[in-house]
């Protein structure tokens, strides 16, 4: 793990990777542990320790709507091949956001990562019943109301929703 940690060029089945600034991924790997929980080696290689803030609401909406491939364009991808046209409101999104920082906030706190499992959760029903219930496509709108159907109580339900999301 040295020569990583150090800099050091990885060949992968996508090219050539340099590891050398790897010491910002490396540092999130060891979040819940303090420098001298390291080995001795890897002590001095991760000299920096950083403490980040929980995602908010805003943070998540941003994530689902901003990047080149953002969770939204991909489920929106995913059913256009079947022949679904997916839109979402607004504040359907914004419920999204609340219900995904809800969730982190109730259950281990897994970031961004919670929106792919909130959004599979949403879509699911859709998503399993398009080749059957529409042969020939369609347009599904969701909606707040949708959103807080699906998915209210199953972040109310702090039992349940520790294996779900």
């Amino acid at each position: 793990i040295l020569p990583i940690v150090e800099g050091t060029a990885v060949s992968t089945e996508y090219g050539i990777v340099r590891t050398g600034r790897v010491l910002f991924v490396g540092a999130g790997a060891f979040r819940t542990s303090k420098p001298c929980d390291l080995i001795p080696e890897l002590q001095g290689r991760f000299p920096i320790r950083v403490e980040l803030d929980a995602l908010g609401a805003e943070e998540f909406a941003r994530i689902l709507t901003e990047p080149k491939n953002a969770l939204v364009k991909q489920y929106r991808a995913r059913l256009a091949t079947e022949g679904l046209d997916v839109s979402f409101e607004d504040d359907a999104l914004e419920e999204l956001a609340n219900l995904a920082e809800m969730a982190n906030e109730r259950t281990e706190n897994i970031g961004a990562r919670r929106l792919h499992t909130v959004m599979s959760t949403l879509l699911e029903g859709i998503m399993f019943d398009v080749p059957d219930e529409l042969p020939e496509g369609g347009t599904v709108v969701i909606t707040r109301d949708m959103v807080r159907d699906k998915l209210a109580d199953l972040i109310e339900d702090q039992d349940l929703s520790r294996y779900i999301l």
